[in-house]
């Protein structure tokens, strides 16, 4: 048997939950869409309740496969329906429902035996801009990735699709910017803020040691908050007429000069 109608009650609150972060806070639910997300969800332990699949575009044995010795329930939908529900229609027809879990601080861990890196983000509001951040996160091996005072949830499709599931891959906390501090201090880091004043070039700065690299958003920057509580400011030179990078360019540039220095 499989769903042929949109107005069916299920789908209905599979399309609400894509949309509307009311309906995932409350449902606690949230949806993922394609094989390398869905996969990338299992493997952070993500605990799955629904898998919606499209029969004309996957069998039901590939995503028994897919979802492995999981407990969930399989539905079909036809093509009509799926491309309701779904997105993007390169996303091999499965749709999923996950458990969401709390991602705070407290679920954050660090290894001992390095110098952590952590990118922290203030108040980003787009999610593009948050999943290319985590995907450059999980390639150059950052430890974590703290989003304060966020304006987006971190089970947005959009953020999950951007981040290629990156969002699963990396330790991600949301929290608030005095939470963050509190937590960074506590924890032995040094506290920088990627900003054009009173600043010193992103390759003067010493990162292996534990560093927290913190970016404001493009159109108003850091707060006073962070400014304040820095231990030291950083730039990254601009030698055009422009003065300031896509937030995801600049988090790029900044990772990976700390794994050019651990690695030299």
């Amino acid at each position: 048997m499989e769903i042929t109608s949109t107005a069916n009650p299920r789908i209905k609150e599979l399309v609400l939950l894509g949309e509307k972060s009311r309906s995932r806070r409350q449902a606690g639910l949230f949806v993922v869409e394609g094989r390398r997300e869905i996969s990338a969800c299992l493997a952070g332990g993500f605990v799955p309740r629904t898998a919606y699949f499209c029969s004309q575009i996957i069998s039901l044995e590939e995503v028994e496969v897919l979802f492995g010795s999981s407990s969930v329930e399989f539905v079909g939908i036809s093509e009509n329906v799926y491309s309701k529900v779904a997105y993007r229609g390169t996303t091999e027809g499965v749709v999923a429902v996950f458990e969401a879990r709390e991602r705070g601080l407290q679920n954050i861990s660090l290894r001992s035996d390095e110098a952590p890196f952590v990118i922290v983000l203030e108040s980003v509001e787009k999610p593009g801009n948050l999943g290319a951040v985590l995907r450059t996160a999980d390639a150059s091996g950052a430890a974590a990735v703290i989003v304060c005072d966020p304006l987006t949830d971190l089970y947005n499709p959009n953020l999950i699709r951007a981040s290629i599931g990156g969002v699963f891959t990396v330790p991600v906390a949301a929290c608030t910017s005095e939470e963050a501090w509190e937590w960074l201090h506590a924890a032995g880091f040094q506290i920088l803020t990627a900003q054009l004043q009173d600043s010193s070039p992103y390759y003067d700065i010493d990162f292996r040691r534990p560093t927290a690299v913190v970016f404001g958003t493009e159109s108003t920057g850091l707060t006073p908050f962070w400014r304040e509580k820095a231990d030291r400011h950083l730039l990254i030179p601009m030698l055009g007429k422009l003065d300031s990078l896509n937030v995801s360019t600049s988090v790029a540039i900044i990772s990976y000069e700390a794994v050019r220095q651990k690695q030299s």
